[in-house]
């Protein structure tokens, strides 16, 4: 395709089975049925899902499909996929036909006791089933394997259990319509919304990295990060990357991935350099959010996909590089109904939007009394890292409302009632030829790990290789129980034996009333300061707000009391399907944590310490041969000792760090041994490199067996 002479709307969705296609293609019977389904719910007959099928086959074969694979997420953190071609068997005359069946379309068999389950299937209970999101449409990928048409499904077990991110995310959204409905509805009786949407924009940030250099590292390949590498002279201090002119290399992977993602209807629209050498990111318009959860595993495989055909390597990991910023997803979450209404659309005067500050009010009191959730669905152990270094929020849980907003939150605590809104006012430049621009009311605060900015609030938390489908689910919960409890409350107030207009006035005070209590109780979590800050973190024990520093200590929030009985009661998840999360967070964690320590004891063993030792040799040899011709050989004498030193101090390590492994391995599966790789293995993990990067400094670099850091993330 000559893009140069192709407009984005022409290709834009060109390889997806959307409602356009849909319209088309389906007898309008059929279309009618499949779009009741997808806006209301409920299940497709048999005889309609057959016409689907056959279409949806019709149109893939035009693609060039030979396969089809129901295309789902498990708890890996990726997708997973099984291919099937669309051939049928043979027939006499030895020829076959091309078929995709409805029951084919709807329910698919994938292996459940393959994937992480926490116990939920055992080897020999293999049966597990893929079932058809058809609110999510379906799409053909082109590759290097052909063309594949990928039908979205959610992944249970044979006994109904959830196995994957989405089930439980389709559930949450079912949750939060129904009691946003019922909020709004009581507030305003004329409305006329139908249903309520999470909406959600993910932008992906990410690494890029030559392909040849990156296959030089063991511990990249291996491990996603480098665990051994001593920082280059420059950094990112001189902030001259971000928002840099793209590099040629870079614009032109950028330029193929924009038009991979636009032919798979994903509406990419931002493209940048981020802070770090090699670092960059990726926004998109903002979708539903089941769809925008598919949509950000597709830019992610295709940030792969396409920077293999660029002879270049994509890095998802939370911290590829230490001493550089790592990479996050910022996850901007809004809801808005199908009428075009957005709940977090504050106005001109937000003071006066009674709707606006009630659905303020909960999301504060739902953040603030599940934060323990918040945290534990942007852990993972990337995010180790990254989060609360000065380049990532830290890891105590705060809402940033903006100067606006908190007047009008301070003003209802302090009077029950706001009177008065701030307002940004203008820019003024200075400069003749510039126009004076409106502000906006509020700054922006980067340090806010949940952060309003405008009409949506920004969960900056996420990891960058993580499925956003677990945070969007806890948001969509809490947010849910939270409009469900003030809608019990408001609605406690209307007696049907007493006029309407009594009972409007009764619950207009009700609202007031809830309003002020919701704010005066959850003002806690609201902080518009510095959260890089020590005084922050001091000032949130005293809030008392509780920091949960690590991955292993947010797991357990999954089985709390609160947290059981707040999934149960919305459907979202049983208490075995919690259960089971937390132990395969568990394993996840422990494994992640063992390959990354046996790659450092291989790399170190095998590829570093030999170097060092053999750079030990020739300076050994230098400082004998000048020696011997009566010249001063203290300079080589002096390096030889530094980097002996470091060689002692990197064995002993070594020895120590193979210990702590042999000894974890002892310890029984699942949180214990979390605890004991977190407490021993990463402290020992820690101590191997640091002589080890020491040493790189001394190191000839024609000696150095591995790409290093200023190989890796400026020579791109």
């Amino acid at each position: 395709m000559n893009e140069a002479n192709t407009f984005i709307t022409d290709v834009f969705g060109t390889d997806v089975f959307n409602d356009s296609v849909m319209r088309h293609r389906l007898p309008k019977k059929v279309y009618s049925a499949l779009r009741e389904v997808i806006e209301v719910g409920g299940e497709l007959s048999l005889e309609t899902a057959d016409v689907i099928a056959h279409e949806m086959k019709e149109w893939a074969l035009e693609k060039g499909a030979t396969h089809f694979t129901h295309w789902f997420q498990p708890l890996t953190g990726t997708t997973a996929e099984k291919h099937d071609s669309f051939i049928g068997a043979p027939l006499p005359s030895g020829k076959v036909l091309m078929s995709l069946s409805g029951r084919e379309l709807i329910k698919g068999e994938p292996d459940a006791s393959s994937f992480p389950s926490g116990g939920l299937r055992a080897t020999f209970e293999a049966r597990g089933y893929t079932i058809w999101d058809c609110t999510s449409p379906a799409f053909v990928r082109h590759d290097e394997g052909g063309a594949t048409l990928c039908i979205p499904t959610a992944f249970c077990s044979y006994t109904g259990e959830a196995l994957d991110q989405k089930t439980p995310l389709l559930r949450s959204m079912d949750a939060i319509n129904k009691e946003a409905l019922r909020l709004i509805k009581l507030l305003d009786k004329k409305n006329t919304s139908k249903k309520v949407i999470p909406s959600v924009g993910a932008e992906q940030e990410y690494f890029i990295i030559d392909r040849e250099k990156y296959l030089k590292r063991t511990d990249l390949v291996f491990t996603g990060r480098t665990l051994f590498g001593a920082m280059p002279p420059k950094g990112q201090e001189l902030d001259d990357h971000y928002f840099g002119t793209l590099r040629p290399r870079i614009a032109s992977y950028m330029k193929d991935v924009n038009w991979e993602l636009w032919k798979l209807g994903v509406p990419a629209k931002t493209q940048h350099n981020e802070v770090a050498p090699a670092q960059h990111e990726l926004a998109p318009v903002y979708e539903k959010a089941n769809v925008a959860v598919d949509h950000n595993q597709i830019v992610m495989q295709t940030l792969k996909r396409v920077a293999t055909r660029h002879g270049l390597r994509c890095l998802l990991h939370e911290k590829p590089f230490a001493g550089v910023n790592g990479s996050g997803k910022h996850n901007n979450w809004s809801l808005t109904t199908d009428d075009g209404i957005n709940l977090l659309e504050p106005g001109r005067t937000p003071h006066e939007n009674t709707q606006f500050l009630l659905v303020l009010c909960c999301i504060l009191r739902a953040v603030d009394k599940h934060y323990d959730l918040i945290r534990e669905s942007a852990a993972d152990i990337g995010n180790e890292a990254r989060l609360g270094g000065n380049e990532a929020p830290p890891v105590i849980i705060s809402v940033f409302l903006g100067e606006q907003l908190e007047d009008v939150l301070d003003q209802l605590i302090s009077t029950g009632s706001a009177t008065s809104s701030k307002t940004g006012g203008m820019l003024q430049t200075g400069a003749k030829s510039l126009s004076d621009v409106t502000k906006d009311a509020t700054d922006r605060n980067r340090t806010s790990p949940f952060a309003f900015t405008g009409n949506k609030f920004e969960f900056r938390m996420v990891g960058s290789r993580d499925s956003i489908a677990g945070a969007n689910t806890v948001l969509n919960t809490i947010v849910a129980e939270s409009f469900r409890d003030a809608c019990d409350y408001i609605e406690s107030f209307i007696d049907p034996q007493l006029p309407e207009v009594e009972n409007d006035k009764r619950v207009a005070d009700a609202v007031h009333d809830l309003i002020k209590e919701y704010a005066t109780k959850h003002r806690r979590i609201v902080f518009n300061g510095n959260g890089y800050s020590k005084e922050w973190e001091e000032e949130a024990v005293n809030r008392g707000l509780r920091i949960i520093p690590d991955m292993v200590d947010a797991i357990p929030a999954l089985t709390t009391d609160k947290a059981i009985k707040l999934f149960r009661e919305f459907g979202v998840f049983t208490k075995i399907e919690l259960e089971s999360r937390a132990e395969v967070k568990y394993e996840l964690y422990s494994k992640a944590v063992n390959i990354e320590a046996r790659t450092m004891v291989q790399m170190a063993g095998k590829e570093l310490l030999p170097a060092i030792m053999a750079y030990c040799g020739q300076l050994a040899e230098s400082a004998n041969a000048v020696r011997a011709c009566g010249i001063d050989a203290s300079v080589q004498e002096e390096i030889l000792s530094e980097l002996t030193e470091c060689l002692k101090e990197a064995n002993a390590s070594l020895k120590k760090l193979d210990e702590a492994i042999r000894n974890a391995e002892q310890v029984p599966e699942g949180r214990e041994r979390a605890v004991a790789l977190r407490d021993n293995v990463v402290p020992a993990m820690e101590a191997l490199r640091r002589p080890v990067d020491k040493a790189e400094g001394y190191v000839d670099r024609r000696s150095w067996p591995v790409p290093t850091y200023a190989d890796l993330v400026f020579e791109v």
